[in-house]
Formats: C-alpha cells, sequence, structure tokens
C-alpha cells in the first residue's frame, strides 16, 4: 500500500455506512489527512484506528499538500478523509489530488457514503443526466441571478443549502420558478431526523417556511429539469412579439407575468413560450 494516496469517503451520519474496505484502508495507511482531526479522531476511536492525524482543510491545503506528496514520494501511504462524506463533493483536497498525478501518484478512491448520491437516489426525479451546482451564492441577489440560469436547464440539477439559508433560497427561487416546478428537499442524510419532501416548489417553501425542523441540519435540494408543453406553440404572433419586447427588459417571470396582463393569455403558457425562446436565443448564440 505504501506510496498511495487513497481518496476515502466516510459517514454523512450513520457511523455504520463506512465500508468494510475503508476500514481495512485506515488501519494499513501510515497517514490520514484530515478535513477536522477533531472531528476524524472520533470516527477513528469508533474503528479502533489508532493512525496518526494531520489537519488538511480549505485554509491550508495549498501549502499542507506539498508535505504530504514528500510524505509518499518517500514511500509513505497517506488516506484523504472529509468531515462527512466523499472527499473533493464540495469538501477540500482537489490541490492534494491534482498534485499527486502531476507528480505520477496512484490516486485510490475507496467509495461509500455520498449525500448528493444518496438524496438522487431517493427523490424520484430523473437521473440519466443530473449537474450538481454545489452551495448556492450567498447573496439573494446573486442566487436569484443563478436561478435564471436554470430556468431552461432540462436535466435534473442538485445543490447544497445550510439550514441558515434554506429558507431564502428557496423563497428566492420562487420569485424565478413557476410555483408548480418539481422540486425535493432532502434533510440530515442518513441521520436520525432524516427528511425528504418532493412536491411543488411552492408547497415545499412553504413547508420549510412553517416547519421549525425543516429549517435543521444539513440539506441537499434536488430540482426537476424543464420540460417544454405540447401546447408552447398556442400563443398568436402578436402575443408572441409582446413577450419577445418584454423579455428584453424583464425576467422570465415578470415578462410573462405583464404579457398575461397585457393580451389575457394564460400566464403558464407564456411562462413556457419565454422559456422556449430564451433556449432557442441561446442555441442561436
Amino acid at each position: 500500500m505504501s506510496g498511495k494516496l487513497y481518496v476515502v469517503a466516510t459517514p454523512i451520519g450513520n457511523l455504520a455506512d463506512l465500508s468494510f474496505r475503508a476500514v481495512e484502508v485506515l488501519k494499513c495507511v501510515d497517514l490520514i489527512a484530515a478535513e477536522d482531526t477533531r472531528h476524524a479522531k472520533l470516527l477513528m476511536q469508533h474503528y479502533g484506528i489508532g493512525k496518526p492525524l494531520q489537519s488538511l482543510h480549505q485554509h491550508n491545503e495549498e501549502h499542507a499538500s506539498a508535505g504530504l506528496i514528500a510524505k509518499i514520494q518517500d514511500g509513505q501511504s497517506v488516506a484523504l478523509v472529509s468531515d462527512a462524506g466523499t472527499p473533493l463533493i464540495s469538501d477540500p483536497g482537489l490541490p492534494l489530488v491534482q498534485l499527486a498525478r502531476r507528480q505520477h501518484i496512484d490516486v485510490v478512491p475507496i467509495p461509500g457514503p455520498c449525500a448528493l448520491i444518496a438524496a438522487l437516489s431517493a427523490a424520484g426525479l430523473p437521473t440519466s443526466r443530473f449537474s450538481f451546482e454545489g452551495f448556492l451564492p450567498r447573496t439573494s441577489s446573486a442566487r436569484k441571478g443563478f436561478f435564471e440560469t436554470k430556468l431552461s436547464d432540462t436535466s435534473t440539477w442538485a445543490f447544497y443549502e445550510s439550514s441558515h439559508r434554506i429558507e431564502d433560497a428557496l423563497a428566492d427561487m420562487l420569485t424565478v420558478f413557476p410555483p408548480e416546478h418539481a422540486i425535493v428537499v432532502a434533510r440530515e442524510i442518513t441521520k436520525l431526523h432524516e427528511t425528504i419532501v418532493g412536491d411543488r416548489l411552492d408547497k415545499v417553501a412553504e413547508r420549510v417556511r412553517t416547519d421549525e425542523n425543516m429549517r435543521k441540519g444539513e440539506f441537499v435540494v434536488i430540482v426537476a429539469g424543464y420540460q417544454a408543453p405540447e401546447t408552447a406553440g398556442e400563443i398568436s404572433d402578436e402575443e408572441r412579439r409582446i413577450l419577445a419586447l418584454l423579455l428584453t427588459e424583464c425576467s422570465t417571470k415578470t415578462a410573462a407575468a405583464l404579457a398575461a396582463d397585457i393580451t389575457g393569455q394564460r400566464k403558464k403558457l407564456l411562462y413556457q413560450a419565454a422559456l422556449a425562446m430564451q433556449g432557442g436565443a441561446n442555441a442561436a448564440d
């Protein structure tokens, strides 16, 4: 095992989720690089693993990675773990893995828990194509701008969110996406209070707003991809012209609402047409 870097997935809640192979590797390596050595120590004690721990987190990984690579080149084996789940998935470790690969060091993945994949497997939304967006921007305006870019995304997409911002994130999403858009919110995956709620965006946002327990823990939010309706071509040429003009100055949702007020056409139909128009414009670019 000497001279290798092992990327080891650790439990995201339930300690029993650590694989037999992960335990074996952690017991055999010379050193464990951990996002938080205090947190990792508790896991190692639970499994009777007494290997040395070294801190590797977002504030020191650029500097610490070089030292770890030197140890591996000297023949030592190193395991990389994060606080929970699979390292590098919204967690530290990328500089270390990149440096190891540049130095032609074997990087061996030890698969296991990942909140994103666990939530996707239970969400009931299509998974043949999906994208992961990490954590959302911290400000409301930036989040809304991001949501605008995702309106015409036809694949399932997901993001992580914290307990401090989950309510605001869903409220911002509701200003951009139609209320009936399908989403799933998964919190505390594999933990005692694991909860997975799937419904219309407006209903899920209301549940989070009114239920204090739905604002606790760590969250994965999974969003259904856009589906063009069969009736998208039913608006008239004049309605399409008005919609196109409004889209030059307004967001998709606002343009659809104003066009509905002006023309009397159904807002949902205009909104769907606006998405199709924007998708065509992006393809032309």
